[in-house]
């Protein structure tokens, strides 16, 4: 199991996962990518906590606290006409 915690809320479980690849498929920052058939957290420190990559795991390899991350910072800073989120 990979713990990315330092860095943000998202775990990986290799252990869980079934290659299916939805997580490459649907994270908008390419976290995860599928090599010879076996899919891996390459870029966990691109993660902005979102959330789809959870939402679209079939057998919940995957979890990450959504709403806490840059995603958020990002729709709070459109929201208020900010031009830059803060993410820290």
């Amino acid at each position: 199991m990979f713990n990315a915690y330092q860095i943000n809320t998202l775990v990986f479980d290799r252990n869980l996962c079934n290659h299916c690849r939805m997580c490459s498929i649907v994270c908008p920052h390419a976290v995860f990518q599928r090599t010879n058939g076996v899919v891996s957290m390459v870029h966990p420190e691109r993660c902005m906590e979102c959330g789809a990559c959870q939402l679209n795991c079939p057998t919940g390899a995957i979890t990450v606290d959504s709403g806490v991350g840059c995603a958020t910072a990002m729709i709070y800073a459109a929201l208020t006409g900010k031009k830059e989120a803060t993410c820290g």
